[in-house]
């Protein structure tokens, strides 16, 4: 009798170590622009907490659609805020999460070894040379979007319409221009400044003026079983070593209050 129930405290002790193992584990759904960024964060993080932090990126509308049929993630880092305030709205996100992280840029870049004259900005995308021109899905990526807009306020979109190649997200559009499938993108700029992107490609600034603010924000999800490292990952954001990563890969950050870095 002495010998099971020894068997049992045993069984029982590492079952809940390991619930407390995974506690310490937060899934993070990020759009797929702040995938170089994130990395680099998230390492800072559990460097700093010794809490994992597991990145899934992708598009923000198709995490969107996953949040309302109950994926188990416990952040969404959204490219546009109206996803997580539609979700606030829904009762999905923990109140007084929701957080404007950040606002994204894109540009025109093509390969190094490109002879397009990116000087003329998207005019360039005119040339007779141009096949295929990548850009994300406007249907969910808002960085597709944005390209669009940008397309249309130069007045070329249907010009170059039939040109385009959509990516599932941001990362996949970047891709089809280092595969040769597209002879230039439209894309994040945090991408174009990335340190293994910066090798393979070059790029010029598409004005802010010529599309939509890409205002980005974060939420804690209500269905999160580890809201409190959650809430840890958010404040860690907003310490200034983090605020100047963020700026560092081209994003435009609000400035983050004394509050807010303590994380009170």
């Amino acid at each position: 009798m002495n010998f099971r129930r020894l068997v049992l405290a045993i069984a029982i002790f590492f079952g809940l170590s390991g619930g407390l193992c995974v506690a310490q584990e937060i899934t993070v759904a990020a759009a797929a622009d702040l995938q170089f960024a994130f990395n680099d964060l998230a390492a800072r993080f559990e460097k700093d907490t010794g809490k994992h932090v597991k990145l899934i990126f992708g598009s923000s509308g198709n995490f969107f659609a996953q949040i309302q049929n109950g994926a188990p993630f416990d952040l969404f880092f959204s490219a546009d805020i109206d996803y997580p305030k539609r979700l606030e709205a829904a009762g999905l996100a923990e109140p007084g999460t929701l957080y404007p992280y950040a606002t994204g840029k894109i540009v025109l870049w093509v390969l190094k070894e490109s002879k397009l004259d990116l000087s003329r900005g998207l005019q360039v995308l005119l040339d007779p040379g141009i096949r295929k021109i990548a850009i994300a899905n406007p249907e969910h990526a808002p960085y597709g979007r944005a390209a669009v807009a940008a397309l249309r306020h130069e007045k070329i979109y249907e010009q170059v319409a039939a040109k385009l190649v959509l990516g599932e997200n941001i990362s996949q559009a970047a891709s089809f221009v280092v595969s040769g499938s597209a002879d230039a993108g439209i894309v994040a700029l945090s991408f174009a400044l990335a340190p293994s992107m910066k090798e393979k490609g070059k790029y010029v600034d598409i004005s802010v003026e010529d599309y939509p603010a890409i205002e980005q924000a974060a939420v804690v999800l209500k269905s999160s079983q580890n809201k409190e490292i959650a809430r840890q990952f958010l404040t860690f954001l907003k310490t200034p070593g983090v605020q100047e990563l963020l700026r560092g890969y081209g994003f435009s950050v609000p400035k983050a209050s004394a509050a807010d870095a303590s994380g009170k």
